[in-house]
């Protein structure tokens, strides 16, 4: 398979969880029982590869206590509020918001004074950035704007993303743990977190539909996902990986106006060109061995060498 093929194919697969999440919540599906099979079944897929690649889960309790933290950070909560997000925004806006990582990760680093002062460039980019999210959001409009506490609930996953990735990479990188299995104990975690959220919501209706969507959801767009990103990164390097991480929210866009018909207005297009251009000028000077996860694989990499630890799932 060429590096254009298998990047298409881990956008396509990465960029399609938020229609799976979308479909699931309009055929009955409540946001917690969503964040609970997803999480459920990704933990499944990463212990079988895990396993077939002879990786041991983690045994040390301090490990075990760690993971708890970013499976909170980076699972359990930022899947909740991308359903709870996705019952009043569409799946293409969600998409475009998961991209804003990459800038709550800058100011993360800025106040923990892991990232230097920044220079002109880097400055515009992180301002540009917010300014794309404020042309979706358009608050100014009452009648078409897109502010609402679904979104900010989406703005919040995307916080916790990048929350996550400081706390994972000053706490969990250099463990002695195979990626593999470090990441399975991570969604097994997130798994046990998400319990309690099945008992939000009220009974509904599940259609059939809404079992294959959140089925397809956990097994291909949050396990799989995971380590065919693991892969790239190994085979091809961090720049690959990061690169597909712009391709996100084209894709979310895309699908959400084709398969859902969800209106693709000229703002939104907009702001989600300003968003990228901003990320991508937040990046110019950057070591690449560190590629945004918007969405996905969450377990921050540590080198670019092809034995290079991968993020673990999955921001998605």
């Amino acid at each position: 398979m060429t590096s254009a093929i298998r990047m298409g194919v881990l956008a396509l697969l990465w960029g399609s969880g938020f229609l799976w999440i979308k479909i699931c919540l309009n055929e009955g599906l409540t946001p917690g029982v969503i964040t609970f099979v997803r999480c459920l079944l990704g933990a499944a897929v990463l212990l079988a590869l895990a396993y077939g690649a002879g990786q041991r889960l983690p045994r040390d309790r301090s490990t075990w206590g760690r993971l708890v933290v970013a499976a909170f950070l980076c699972n359990a909560l930022p899947f909740l509020l991308f359903s709870i997000g996705e019952q009043t925004v569409d799946s293409g806006v969600a998409g475009v918001l998961n991209a804003t990582t990459p800038l709550w990760s800058l100011l993360i680093g800025l106040a923990l004074g892991s990232e230097r002062p920044l220079r002109v460039t880097r400055s515009a980019g992180l301002a540009l950035g917010f300014a794309g999210v404020l042309l979706i959001f358009a608050p100014w409009s009452h009648g078409s704007g897109l502010m609402s506490w679904g979104a900010l609930a989406l703005l919040g996953a995307s916080a916790s993303y990048a929350l996550a990735f400081a706390y994972m990479a000053r706490r969990l990188t250099g463990r002695g743990t195979a990626p593999l299995a470090l990441s399975a104990a991570q969604l097994l975690t997130a798994t046990g977190l998400s319990t309690p959220a099945l008992a939000a919501g009220g009974p509904a209706a599940v259609t059939w539909a809404g079992v294959v969507a959140v089925v397809v959801l956990g097994i291909f767009a949050t396990g799989l996902t995971f380590h065919l990103n693991y892969r790239m990164i190994a085979d091809e390097g961090p720049t690959a990986a990061a690169t597909v991480g712009y391709l996100l929210p084209v894709v979310s866009v895309t699908l959400g106006a084709v398969v859902l018909d969800e209106p693709l207005t000229l703002r939104v297009v907009a702001g989600m060109a300003v968003v990228l251009v901003g990320v991508g000028l937040t990046r110019a000077g950057v070591r690449t061995d560190r590629p945004p996860a918007p969405g996905g694989p969450a377990q921050p990499i540590r080198s670019a060498t092809k034995t290079g630890m991968s993020r673990s799932v999955l921001r998605w």
